[in-house]
C-alpha cells in the first residue's frame, strides 16, 4: 500500500487545518496560514490557497445556511421582525451597490456577518454572491500575507522570527476571535472593566476592603477579641455590625428628637392584602401623601430601598418582600449628607469624623437619544450603568425630551449609583453640637452614621432644618473617602483611623460590664440576612 512520504501528509494536514480553521475564525485561519507560510514551515502557494478556500467555503456556508432556513424565519414574527427588519418574505435582493457593499464587509470588522446573512435571506443570485467573496477573500488574504511577510521579524534568525511571527498570529488570532463574536459589546465591557481599575473607588468589594479586614483582624488581636465592634453600641442588635432593625433606631430617634427624624412605622410579616392595607391605614391616619418610601427593615447599603408612587407599587413590593419592611415619609430635600459620628463612653462630648455630600447623578435629554445612550454617553454613570440599566430597565428605551433631566438613583448609596464627595465645608461648631445633643439622648449609641436630607447648606451648618433618615451602627463608614480627589492610601489612611475607634469604644464598653456575641452568631446572622436580601427588589 502507498504512504505519504512524511513531509507530504504533514502539508496536508497544515492545509486541511487552516481550511477547518476557517469555520472557527475566519480571521484567525488567515493569520495562521500567513505565520506558517512567512516562517517556512509551509509552502506560500499553498498557504494562500487554503487559506482563500477556508474563507470562501465558510462564507458559501453561511449564505446557504440563511437561504435555507429564511422560510422558517419569514413565517414566524419574531424571526421576521430582528431577521427580516419586518419585511415582507417576497423581498428579493436588487439594490445596484449590493454587491459592493457586500465586499467592503470583509474589510470592515462586524460588519460581514450581517451583510452574508441579509444576502441569504434576500436571496441574492448564488453566481453574484460566490463571485465577490471569492474575489473580496482573495485580495483580503493576499493583504494578510504581504503585511505579515513585510514584518520586520522577518529579517531576524529563523527561531526567532518562528516565535515572532506565532505570538503576532496568535493575538490577532484572539483578538478577532473575541471581536467576531461579541464586537461592540466587548469593547465596552473592556472599557468599563478598565475605567474600574484606574478609578479604586469602583473596585469590587473584595478587593477594596481585603486590606481593611486583614487591619480588623490586627486589631482583634490587639484589643483581644475579634467580635469587639458588636458592642460598640449597646442600643443596636450586633452593635450595628449586621441584624440591626432599622424601625427599632428609628423608633428610638422618633422618641427622642421627633422634630429632627422623618417618622417611620413597621409593616410586619403577613399576607400581602393585609399589609397593603396597614399601608393605606397609616398613611391615612398619619397624613403621609405620595411618594413615600418602603424599605426592608434589615438591610444594608441600600438594598431593596424604593420611593412609592402608588398604592399599587406598595402592594408589589410588599408582595415581594415576606420580611419586616419599614414605611417612612419620604423628605424631598433635595440634599442629602452622611455624617459619622462618635463619643467615647467616658466623653461628655462626641466628633464629627466625617461628612459626605450626596450628589443625586442625573441625564439631560437632547429629544434624540434614548435614557440608555444618555447614560452611557456619561463618562461617570456609565462605569456603574449596570445599577442604573437593572433600575431603569423599563425606561431605557425612551427618549426624554430635550432639556428633560433624570435622576438615575433616589438612595443615597454609593453602590446604588449616588455620587460621593468631602462635606468637610459645613463642619461648624453648632451642626457638632446638634448632631452630639440627638446622639446623646440614645442611650448605649456611641458610634455611627446619620443620613440626612435638608434644604439649604446654610441651616445644616447652624445646626437646624435637617431630617434624620437613617442611622446606622459600627459597620457604617465615614462615606467621604469615595470622594474621587482622595488618593487611596488617604481613604485607607481614614478607614483604619476609624476602625481603630470602633474597637476602642467596643473595648471600653467591655471594661464596663458588656460581652461581645461570638464570632458564631455574628456569621448566623450574616447568613440570616443573606437569604433575605435575595427576595429584595432592585434599589431606586
Amino acid at each position: 500500500m502507498y504512504t505519504l512520504p512524511p513531509q507530504t501528509a504533514e502539508m496536508l494536514a497544515l492545509v486541511a487545518t487552516i481550511i477547518l480553521s476557517g469555520f472557527l475564525s475566519e480571521d484567525g485561519a488567515t493569520i495562521t496560514a500567513a505565520t506558517l507560510a512567512a516562517s517556512n514551515m509551509l509552502d506560500v502557494r499553498m498557504a494562500l490557497a487554503s487559506a482563500i478556500a477556508g474563507l470562501w467555503i465558510g462564507d458559501l456556508a453561511v449564505y446557504v445556511a440563511a437561504r435555507s432556513a429564511r422560510a422558517g424565519v419569514a413565517s414566524n414574527w419574531w424571526g421576521s421582525r430582528l431577521l427580516l427588519g419586518g419585511r415582507s418574505p417576497t423581498l428579493h435582493t436588487t439594490d445596484a451597490s449590493g454587491p459592493w457593499k457586500l465586499a467592503a464587509s470583509r474589510f470592515l470588522p462586524g460588519t460581514r456577518l450581517p451583510a452574508y446573512l441579509a444576502a441569504g435571506f434576500g436571496r441574492m443570485p448564488l453566481r453574484l454572491f460566490s463571485a465577490v467573496t471569492a474575489v473580496s477573500a482573495t485580495v483580503w488574504t493576499i493583504l494578510v500575507f504581504a503585511a505579515i511577510h513585510a514584518s520586520p521579524a522577518r529579517a531576524a534568525g529563523a527561531k526567532h522570527s518562528l516565535a515572532l511571527l506565532s505570538i503576532i498570529g496568535l493575538s490577532l488570532f484572539g483578538t478577532l476571535t473575541v471581536a467576531r463574536i461579541w464586537g461592540p459589546r466587548t469593547y465596552r465591557r473592556v472599557s468599563i472593566a478598565l475605567a474600574r481599575l484606574i478609578r479604586w473607588e469602583f473596585w469590587p468589594g473584595w478587593l477594596f476592603y481585603t486590606p481593611v479586614v486583614l487591619f480588623c483582624g490586627w486589631l482583634g488581636i490587639r484589643f483581644r477579641r475579634f467580635s469587639l465592634p458588636t458592642i460598640a453600641n449597646l442600643n443596636q442588635k450586633n452593635g450595628g455590625i449586621v441584624g440591626e432593625s432599622k424601625f427599632d433606631i428609628l423608633q428610638q430617634l422618633m422618641a427622642t428628637s421627633p422634630e429632627a427624624t422623618a417618622d417611620a412605622y413597621l409593616i410586619e410579616p403577613g399576607p400581602a392584602s393585609a399589609r397593603a392595607e396597614r399601608i393605606a391605614v397609616i398613611c391615612r391616619d398619619r397624613q403621609i401623601s405620595l411618594p413615600f418610601v418602603l424599605k426592608p427593615d434589615t438591610g444594608q447599603r441600600g438594598a431593596g430601598f424604593r420611593k412609592i408612587a402608588s398604592l399599587e407599587e406598595a402592594y408589589a413590593y410588599v408582595a415581594r418582600v415576606s420580611s419586616s419592611v419599614v414605611l417612612q415619609r419620604y423628605v424631598p430635600g433635595p440634599l442629602e449628607v452622611g455624617i459619622f459620628y462618635y463619643r467615647f463612653p467616658h466623653e461628655t462630648q462626641g466628633h464629627i469624623f466625617g461628612i459626605t455630600r450626596k450628589r443625586f447623578p442625573l441625564v439631560i435629554g437632547d429629544g434624540q437619544s434614548t435614557l440608555h445612550k444618555l447614560i452611557d454617553r456619561d463618562p461617570r454613570a456609565r462605569i456603574v450603568s449596570a445599577a442604573y440599566f437593572a433600575r431603569l430597565n423599563e425606561q431605557l428605551e425612551r427618549i426624554p425630551r430635550r432639556g428633560e433631566k433624570v435622576r438615575l438613583v433616589e438612595a443615597g448609596n454609593h453602590c446604588q449609583g449616588c455620587i460621593f464627595e468631602d462635606g468637610s465645608d459645613l463642619y461648624s461648631g453648632a451642626l457638632v453640637r446638634a448632631i452630639d445633643e440627638i446622639s446623646q439622648k440614645l442611650d448605649g449609641f456611641y458610634v455611627g452614621r446619620f443620613d440626612i436630607r435638608y434644604e439649604r447648606d446654610a441651616d445644616l451648618r447652624n445646626g437646624v432644618g435637617f431630617k434624620i433618615v437613617e442611622l446606622n451602627g459600627a459597620a457604617s463608614e465615614a462615606t467621604n473617602i469615595y470622594d474621587s480627589r482622595y488618593s487611596l492610601r488617604r481613604a485607607y489612611a481614614m478607614l483604619y483611623k476609624q476602625w481603630c475607634i470602633v474597637y476602642a469604644i467596643g473595648a471600653a464598653n467591655r471594661a464596663a460590664g458588656a460581652s461581645p456575641v461570638t464570632l458564631w452568631t455574628l456569621w448566623r446572622d450574616w447568613r440570616a440576612f443573606s437569604r433575605q436580601v435575595c427576595e429584595y427588589p432592585v434599589a431606586d
